[in-house]
């Protein structure tokens, strides 16, 4: 007879509940729970949250099903709507079906490939703006560093260099809704209508922030221009079918979404890109030899990158062992049969890229920090869907190219000329919000690199 559900562990939705409301007293670690249960119940594994059905996905096969094969059949979870829409809107992130395929549509150009190159030169001003802020022997938080210049970077890309004064204040109402969303999503017991602390400041900020995207799409729109920028095209897009444009209410969504993914993911990822270098001085060693060879001291271009593939692989390697979307979820839109076992309409389907890169069936010695594994060719090596860092199937995510070349030219252009080590008492453990976190502020030393070319030609 067939079972009903997979094996899974038995849960207590009071338990969770009490692990939200009292953290201390009930520490709860998500990472370690969705690995242990990869460990304990194999492929695919079930558990229930009262009465809402969980399938766990721990293998390619499954997830390349859910995310390509039947990909129709599967919708972004009512639940993280519900903690994304007050931020994101009817954005990307949490759209679906014909909406999210005209918006994708829509937005696809932007991130065309000789559009890309042309935001190469912000990265690497940027970049450089932040190394002339540094100064040797002094400790600085690497977290609050990456978030600053990856925020400037979007801001940038998105509304191109002649700023109101209003948009160069930007970056305290997002990174305030950005929070807000983090705590948002990993609570069952958030009510927004409520008039906390939390949800009184989130709308401030969010407020502040649709005054601020509205002016700036006013502004554009009376313009007719082209200025270059990511705005400019999203302006300009024209769905072939109707002759639509955007609305501006979608313009803000869309724009809102792309602050968010465009900033947290990359500066969490070279966040965490710092951490294992600073850890791992043979790999910065040979990191270093690579840029001093290509580089010899000037900043890095879009031409360089394709000379930079060991840049590349300490990237790849540090997105696997710390993918900033670390799981993600769908929802099925009608009953579904995922390997064998029946998934009702409204299941949550959970799928953890971090358990799924720690897979030593997939990856060998998978908690070792081995750039090497990313050579050329790592794509036939390993299975389809073993490596999600950015998602996978029509929804992966639209921004992985801009993501990828911003992280290459920043470690390029800081490494370098910089060693980063961490403060003797730093204990940093990863945290599971909207994005794959540290727990605490990195705080690293700042050193210049002795045999550096920045180093020689200033003696």
């Amino acid at each position: 007879m067939r079972r009903k559900f997979p094996n899974g562990p038995r849960m207590n939705l009071a338990t969770v509940i009490a692990g939200q409301m009292l953290p201390k007293r009930f520490p709860f670690d998500l990472l370690t729970f969705t690995t242990k249960i990869a460990r304990d119940f194999g492929d695919i594994a079930y558990y229930n949250l009262g009465l809402l059905h969980v399938f766990q996905l721990n293998h390619p096969d499954l997830i390349g099903e859910v995310l390509v094969d039947k990909a129709d059949k599967f919708h972004k979870p009512r639940l993280m709507k519900r903690g994304l829409r007050p931020t994101a809107g009817d954005g990307l992130l949490t759209s679906d079906g014909a909406l999210w395929q005209r918006q994708r549509k829509l937005i696809q150009p932007a991130f065309r490939h000789d559009r890309l190159a042309s935001y190469a030169g912000v990265m690497a001003a940027h970049a450089q703006s932040m190394m002339d802020s540094y100064r040797e022997g002094e400790v600085r938080d690497i977290s609050a560093d990456m978030a600053g210049i990856t925020l400037g970077i979007v801001v940038r890309c998105l509304f191109g260099t002649d700023l109101p004064r209003e948009v160069r204040d930007i970056s305290e109402p997002m990174l305030a809704v950005l929070d807000a969303a983090n705590e948002r999503l990993n609570s069952v017991l958030w009510t927004s209508w409520f008039p906390t602390i939390r949800n009184l400041r989130e709308k401030r900020a969010i407020a502040e922030l649709d005054a601020i995207l509205q002016l700036l799409i006013r502004t554009r729109r009376a313009e007719k221009e082209s200025r270059g920028d990511l705005l400019s095209v999203l302006l300009a897009a024209v769905d072939e079918e109707s002759g639509a444009r955007m609305s501006d209410q979608q313009l803000r969504d869309e724009l809102m979404t792309l602050f968010g993914a465009g900033h947290e993911t990359t500066a969490v990822a070279l966040t965490w890109t710092w951490y294992l270098l600073a850890r791992h001085p043979e790999v910065k060693e040979k990191l270093d030899e690579e840029l001093d060879s290509v580089l010899a001291g000037h900043p890095p271009s879009v031409n360089d990158l394709p000379r930079l593939p060991y840049t590349e692989m300490v990237i790849r390697e540090a997105l696997r062992l710390y993918p900033p979307g670390s799981a993600f979820a769908r929802e099925p839109v009608e009953d579904v049969t995922i390997a064998g076992y029946d998934v009702p309409k409204g299941s949550l389907i959970i799928i953890s890229p971090f358990v799924l890169h720690r897979d030593r069936r997939f990856f060998p010695d998978p908690d070792r920090f081995y750039p090497e594994r990313f050579a050329p060719g790592w794509g036939e090596r390993i299975p389809r869907y073993a490596y999600l860092p950015f998602g996978g199937g029509p929804r992966v995510c639209i921004g992985n190219g801009f993501a990828m070349m911003e992280a290459r030219l920043i470690l390029a252009a800081v490494a370098q000329h910089y060693k980063f080590s961490l403060e003797p008492d730093e204990l940093i453990r990863p945290v599971q919000l909207v994005t794959l976190r540290p727990s605490s502020p990195v705080r690293m030393k700042i050193g210049r690199r002795d045999g550096s070319s920045l180093a020689r030609s200033q003696v």
